[in-house]
């Protein structure tokens, strides 16, 4: 769940995830987006209870739901074998193409493929960039009227009455980065993932395997924790989430270590552990 101060963004929805939205508090009338990333059904099989539930409880403001195009078929069939109708309108989008799906106005939602032994899509938020900030005190002190500050906010200078060019630069500040987070899943060890999530400030990839395990991986359209930091290392990404461990693994400590052995900014995807950007 990636949240905002405006909205939540579910990705993906496996069994369960009900009970853990209710465990960790978290208002499923917030969502307003849903990205499922491929037809396995640890990523979607809880996606039914959930839409069904949201209208059980009344819910009446538009949910958007991003998937590849069989999922609306298998909607359709559990809402009609059930005769159900939604209370809310459900805008359904397919996955198809790579680029951008969705903007809020304040983030821009892409889709990109990765490799697994079906259709399987990544996802890239990115904050949008800000206009730039007035430094009001020192716009005054040239005698810029504050009617003009949405044009300084735009990169414009400003020319007084006398023909003298105030520089734009004197009188606002750059607006900082936007925040960027990159969701890489299910998928093999793919090099060129680095540029499509490059320099995001927070990269999840999915590590199923220890490194001893890298041919298995591949045979099973997987990645292993070098490769996962080997990806977040090439694309100087500022931290990484790894998780989607295999069940085989009784403690995942030795992912850490490994993956950190690589990219030292790594951190396991732990259950009701909130990360900040």
């Amino acid at each position: 769940m990636l949240q905002t101060q405006d909205n939540s963004f579910l990705i993906d929805c496996g069994e369960g995830t009900q009970l853990q939205l209710s465990k960790y508090k978290i208002k499923t009338g917030k969502i307003s987006h849903i990205f499922i990333s491929h037809l396995h059904g640890d990523h979607y099989f809880g996606l039914i209870g959930l839409l069904s539930s949201m209208s059980l409880l009344n819910r009446n403001t538009d949910l958007h739901l991003y998937g590849p195009p069989k999922l609306l078929d298998i909607i359709n069939l559990q809402l009609d074998v059930a005769d159900v109708n939604l209370s809310y309108t459900l805008h359904f989008h397919k996955l198809e193409e790579e680029g951008e799906i969705a903007n809020t106005g304040k983030i821009t939602i892409s889709s990109f493929k990765v490799a697994h032994r079906i259709d399987c899509w990544g996802f890239l938020f990115r904050e949008i960039k800000q206009s730039r900030s007035v430094l009001s005190e020192k716009a005054k002190s040239f005698e810029i009227p504050a009617a003009y500050f949405s044009e300084l906010q735009k990169g414009k200078d400003y020319t007084t009455k006398k023909g003298t060019i105030i520089s734009n630069e004197d009188v606002t500040q750059p607006a900082k980065k936007g925040r960027s987070f990159a969701y890489c899943a299910d998928t093999l060890f793919l090099e060129h993932l680095s540029a499509t999530v490059k320099e995001v400030d927070l990269l999840y990839h999915e590590t199923t395997y220890l490194k001893d395990q890298e041919e298995k991986a591949a045979s099973r359209y997987h990645s292993t924790t070098v490769q996962a930091a080997t990806i977040a290392k090439m694309a100087k990404a500022g931290r990484l989430i790894i998780g989607h461990f295999s069940s085989k693994y009784d403690n995942v400590e030795p992912f850490l270590e490994e993956a950190k052995a690589v990219f030292e900014n790594t951190v396991l995807a732990e259950e009701g552990t909130c990360y900040f950007l």
